[in-house]
């Protein structure tokens, strides 16, 4: 699975990012993401010169300019887009979606999502919350069985969204290849029932994998359906993501509007690389990632990814999510502002973007919300998740005060991902 936070975007602590595979890139406050430049339920303000389109984030400006010069290089492959108050201002696509079929990446291709993919589960709580099925209040007892006791009737929902559940979870079979969405979801299960409680609940967690995979088995127990299902249905189908999905990998292999996942491989003993090509991932379930922090991991191997967690989506996809969380289609205004809203202080030597320091955009503040922590960057709000697989990377970020959603997808190691998130942030935060 994969998860991390970014406290801001100050630095980037890699080894945790890609450790876990994911990180956040900076976060809205309490209130929302009204893309208008409002707060859910709020005018839109009149627009100032914070709202204006700056030049280098048109095409031919300085942004476009930086990631050609990586795609020209092989240093990028798949797409950025920007878009201002709901108008796309700049979207561009590079290399290829599958080399073996000679598919060209594109807009309407759907990538991995990584950690991207977290908050359709909080959604999807929220939801439930806001129909009267749970409360954020919940201890896991109240709506499973077979927890520890202490799980059972201390750890609630809204810690466990919160990051500050105190648990943790075994490792992952990285070697394992699943065969069927059953036998992904039942491996899951019994691995989200081996946490542990190793701090007291309410303790900011490193991310476990049990506070994504526990409210997924919560969203199943109280809806009756499967936690894809329910995420395709009440999230996707209701933005009109009709390029999103929890794709299987006979999916992945046949439809061209699915890009496949190019990394670096290791030998056999996954302790070195045995050359410089990227292989495609897909198409080679016995090769791994030489990368140090995600050693042999191959994320094809899964099937489909695991309740809670990933999926593909195109860039257009995400900025009709990001719509659909500010104009009442998913949320109305009180649980977007919610899902938005800060939990906790997050200390800017915490995890995520807040340690390696390098070339960054200071935050002014950063704060703990659902599944997409919040940051104050240059005085303003920025809110947004990215992650990182062996060959793929995802970043989705909402700029509320002025309007803004930017994206950036792809499909190959070894870019300099990081700096792209970088230049976005400091592009539309001034």
């Amino acid at each position: 699975m994969d998860s991390d936070s970014v406290r801001g975007v100050r630095g980037i602590d890699r080894r945790k990012l890609l450790g876990w595979g994911g990180l956040t890139a900076a976060g809205v406050a309490a209130g929302g993401a009204q893309l208008a430049g409002a707060r859910p339920g709020h005018a839109a303000p009149a627009a100032t010169e914070r709202d204006t389109v700056p030049p280098d984030a048109r095409p031919g400006g300085a942004y476009d300019r930086y990631v050609a010069k990586l795609a020209a290089e092989d240093k990028f492959s798949g797409v950025v887009l920007l878009s201002h108050r709901g108008r796309t201002v700049l979207s561009r696509s590079y290399g290829m979606a599958d080399k073996e079929k000679g598919v060209r990446n594109h807009e309407g291709v759907a990538f991995n999502l990584s950690s991207v993919g977290k908050p359709f589960g909080a959604v999807a709580i929220l939801q439930l919350a806001q129909q009267g099925k749970l409360r954020l209040s919940d201890p896991v007892g109240a709506h499973l069985t077979g927890f520890p006791r202490e799980i059972a009737e201390q750890v609630t929902i809204h810690r466990l969204l919160s990051g500050t559940s105190g648990l943790n979870t075994p490792e992952e079979d990285l070697e394992r290849v699943f065969q069927s969405r059953d036998e992904v979801r039942e491996y899951y299960e019994r691995w989200a029932r081996q946490a542990k409680l190793v701090s007291a609940p309410g303790t900011p967690t490193d991310h476990a994998g049990a506070e994504v995979a526990i409210p997924a088995l919560i969203v199943e127990a109280v809806s009756g359906t499967t936690y894809w299902d329910y995420v395709e249905e009440n999230v996707f189908r209701r933005c009109g993501m009709t390029g999103t999905a929890f794709y299987t990998r006979p999916q992945w292999l046949t439809d061209q509007h699915i890009a496949h996942s190019y990394m670096r491989v290791a030998d056999g003993s996954y302790m070195r690389v045995a050359d410089g090509s990227r292989v495609d991932a897909v198409r080679n379930l016995d090769k791994g990632s030489s990368d140090p922090n995600q050693l042999g991991k191959n994320l094809a191997r899964g099937f489909i990814d695991f309740p809670g967690d990933g999926g593909f989506a195109t860039a257009p996809d995400l900025v009709r999510f990001a719509h659909g969380l500010s104009d009442g289609t998913l949320l109305d205004r009180h649980y977007a502002e919610v899902f938005f809203g800060p939990k906790i202080p997050l200390a800017p030597q915490g995890g995520g973007l807040a340690r390696e320091a390098h070339k960054a955009v200071p935050a002014d503040a950063a704060f703990a919300s659902y599944m997409m922590p919040i940051s104050l960057t240059n005085v303003q709000w920025v809110n947004g998740r990215a992650g990182v697989n062996p060959g793929s990377f995802a970043s989705w970020n909402i700029y509320p005060d002025t309007g803004w959603v930017g994206v950036i997808l792809g499909n190959y190691d070894d870019v300099p991902f990081f700096d792209v998130v970088q230049r976005e942030v400091e592009l539309l935060t001034g």
